[in-house]
C-alpha cells in the first residue's frame, strides 16, 4: 500500500511543533513538573509521537487522531509537554476539517459530550469548584478545537457549493446563449432564403431562357423579368439588412412583409412562370372583416406562400399553380397546389430542400401544423399527381404569444 506523501505545510508544523517541544524540554518546563512516575525523558516520546502524527493530519486524520489521542493521554503520566497537548488539539481540529463526512459530524458532539463528562466526574471526585477547571481544559484541548473545524469546514463546503452553482449558471448560461445564437442564425438563415431564393430563381430561369432561345423579343421579355427580380432582390436584401441593423440601433426598423402583399407576389410569380408554362391563381375566402392576425402569423404565411411559388416556379410541370387561403375557428389555413411532374416545359433551376425545412419551421415555431407532398387528385397516370403544400398557423394572439 503507498503511503500518500505529507503536504508541506503538514512538514512545517511537525517540525516547528517537535523543535519547540525540544527547546522545552532544553529549559526544563513541564506542565506536570512534580510527577515523577516516569523519567523526565519519557516526555519526549509523546512528543515526537506527536510530532510525528502531524504529517498524517491530512492524508489519514482519523488513524493520527486515535494515535494522537493516546499520545496525549501518556503525556498526562510524564512530566508532561505543553507541545504535545497543542498539537493534538491541532489532530483534532484536522480530524474534522479533513476527515470523512461522518466523522466530521459526530466529532464536535463526541467531544462535548466528554467535556461535560470529564466535568462531572472531576467535581464528584474532588468535590471541589476547582475541580471545574478539569472540564475547562478538557473543553480546550478536544471540544474547542472540533467546533472550530466544523466551522470552518461548513464556511469551505459552503464556498464549493457556491462556486458550483455559479459555475452551473454560468454554463446554464453559456448554453442558452449557443441556442439563443443557433436560433437567430436559423431565423436569419430561412429569411435570407426566403427572400433571395424567389428572385434569383426567377432569374436563373429566364436568363437560361434568354441564352437559350434565338428570339429578340423573348430574349428581351426574359432580361426584362431579370431586371425586375434583381431590384427585388437587392430591396429585399436592404430589408434585412435593416433588420439586422434594428438591433444595434444604426437604422430604423423596415417593416415585414405581410399577407396584404399576396396578390403583388402572385402576379410576380405569373411572369416569372410565364416561360415554364404555369397559372397562378390566387383564392383568398378569409371574411372580410375577420380580426387581424398576429404579425408572426402573417409574416409566416406570406414566407410559406412565396417558397411554395418559387418551388413551383422552378420545378413544377406546366398547369395551374392554386393558392388558397382560408381562416375558419381561429386557424389559418394556407394551401399552395401545383402540378408535380418531373420534367417541366421550361427551364429549372436547382434546389437545395432548404425550403421545406424553413417552411416547417416556421411553422412549428407557431405551433402549427405542416404537410407537403405528392397527392393525387384522382386522375389517372401522372397528369393527376399533384404537389401540395399545406399550412394550419393559429390565427390567436394569445395562442401566438403562448
Amino acid at each position: 500500500m503507498r503511503i500518500p506523501r505529507p503536504h508541506r505545510h503538514d512538514v512545517v508544523i511537525a517540525v516547528a511543533g517537535l523543535l519547540c517541544g525540544l527547546g522545552l524540554y532544553g529549559l526544563d518546563l513541564h506542565v506536570n513538573a512534580r510527577r515523577d512516575l516516569l523519567p523526565g525523558w519519557a516526555v519526549l516520546v509523546p512528543l515526537v509521537v506527536t510530532a510525528g502524527l502531524e504529517l498524517l493530519r491530512r492524508t489519514a486524520p482519523r488513524p493520527a487522531l486515535v494515535a494522537g489521542t493516546v499520545a496525549v493521554v501518556a503525556n498526562e503520566f510524564t512530566v508532561g509537554s505543553l507541545v504535545t497537548i497543542v498539537m493534538f488539539t491541532d489532530l483534532m481540529y484536522a480530524a474534522v476539517v479533513y476527515g470523512k463526512p461522518a466523522m466530521a459530524r459526530r466529532l464536535p458532539f463526541v467531544t462535548g459530550a466528554l467535556t461535560i463528562a470529564a466535568t462531572v466526574a472531576a467535581v464528584l471526585w474532588w468535590r471541589d469548584a476547582e475541580a471545574l477547571m478539569a472540564g475547562v481544559l478538557v473543553g480546550i484541548v478536544c471540544f474547542g478545537p472540533a467546533v472550530t473545524g466544523a466551522a470552518v469546514r461548513n464556511h469551505r463546503e459552503a464556498a464549493e457549493t457556491a462556486r458550483l452553482r455559479a459555475e452551473q449558471t454560468a454554463l446554464l448560461a453559456e448554453m442558452d446563449r449557443v441556442q439563443a445564437v443557433t436560433a437567430e442564425r436559423a431565423r436569419m438563415a430561412r429569411e435570407l432564403h426566403d427572400m433571395v431564393a424567389n428572385h434569383l430563381s426567377a432569374i436563373a430561369i429566364h436568363s437560361t431562357a434568354a441564352l437559350s432561345i434565338g428570339s429578340a423579343d423573348t430574349s428581351r421579355e426574359a432580361l426584362t423579368v431579370i431586371r425586375e427580380n434583381s431590384v427585388q432582390g437587392l430591396a429585399e436584401m436592404r430589408r434585412l439588412i435593416g433588420l439586422l441593423r434594428a438591433d444595434t440601433g444604426e437604422a430604423a426598423p423596415v417593416a415585414a412583409p405581410t399577407l396584404d402583399g399576396l396578390g403583388a407576389l402572385v402576379e410576380q410569380a405569373r411572369v416569372n412562370g410565364a416561360a415554364s408554362g404555369l397559372e397562378v391563381v390566387l383564392e383568398d375566402v378569409r371574411p372580410e372583416e375577420g380580426p387581424r392576425l398576429p404579425a408572426p402569423v402573417g409574416l409566416a404565411a406570406y414566407r410559406i406562400v412565396q417558397e411554395s411559388l418559387t418551388n413551383a416556379v422552378k420545378h413544377a410541370a406546366p398547369g395551374r399553380v392554386c393558392v388558397r387561403l382560408s381562416l375558419d375557428g381561429g386557424v389559418l389555413t394556407v394551401e399552395i397546389d401545383s402540378p408535380y411532374g418531373e420534367q417541366c416545359s421550361g427551364p429549372r433551376a436547382p434546389g437545395s430542400g432548404a425550403g421545406l425545412v424553413g417552411m416547417r419551421e416556421r411553422v412549428a415555431l407557431l405551433g402549427g401544423e405542416f404537410s407537403a407532398g405528392a397527392e393525387t387528385d384522382g386522375t389517372a397516370g401522372r397528369e393527376g399527381l399533384r404537389w401540395r403544400v399545406r399550412a394550419l398557423l393559429p390565427a390567436d394572439e394569445k395562442a401566438v404569444r403562448a
